[in-house]
């Protein structure tokens, strides 16, 4: 099976890959041990998914995405015990922060929502060519609301899908030019083993 790379640069160039996303703004750090306590309820000194998810927000007075809490979980809980402790959600909260701050870069109307420009604006920066069709496809797949648009918790498992799907592509692409060969179980097993 075949796949084409990002956009249509001339097939002789060099793939280049995207997902690079950039060095957010630094924004002062916070008492996590005090965050830290506020999250962890039941006081075990572990975080679980359902508490981590009543703790986030994702500016639109929803609860935070279920899967993309699940996903976080999975990239930070380090022991695989299904909780994150103090030092993974010290990771955690950097890379919740850092997700926040470029969200709101590209968030140019200040609606606390990507629409479909946005998100190809962000897309774009993180180096990534794609078609309209498939920016609208990711709308649909991301826009919980149904709205035209993307929050905030939807961004985060949007850009991680991506970039995990995208570094599976990379993996099998040894030609570097943006084409793959696989059989129809590998592509399942790449789509499949993404974690939301």
């Amino acid at each position: 099976m075949a796949y084409s790379g990002y956009g249509n640069q001339p097939h002789y160039q060099q793939q280049q890959y995207p997902g690079g996303y950039g060095q957010p703004p630094q924004m002062q750090q916070p008492n996590l041990a005090e965050i830290f306590g506020r999250v962890d309820r039941d006081r075990s000194g572990q975080i679980t998914t359902k508490e981590l998810q009543e703790a986030l927000s994702n500016g639109s007075w929803q609860p935070f995405n279920p899967e993309t809490v699940r996903l976080m979980i999975g990239m930070f809980d380090h022991d695989h015990s299904g909780t994150i402790g103090f030092n993974e959600f010290s990771g955690l909260w950097k890379y919740v922060t850092d997700w926040q701050a470029t969200f709101r870069s590209y968030d140019r109307d200040n609606s606390g929502t990507i629409d479909k420009n946005e998100l190809k604006n962000a897309l774009v920066s993180f180096g990534y060519r794609l078609s309209d069709q498939f920016y609208n496809i990711l709308l649909r797949k991301f826009d919980r609301q149904n709205r035209g648009t993307i929050a905030f918790d939807d961004f985060i498992q949007c850009c991680v899908v991506l970039q995990t799907l995208t570094t599976a592509f990379k993996s099998h692409d040894t030609t570097r030019n943006g084409w793959i060969t696989v059989s129809y179980e590998q592509f399942l097993t790449m789509v499949f083993s993404v974690r939301t």
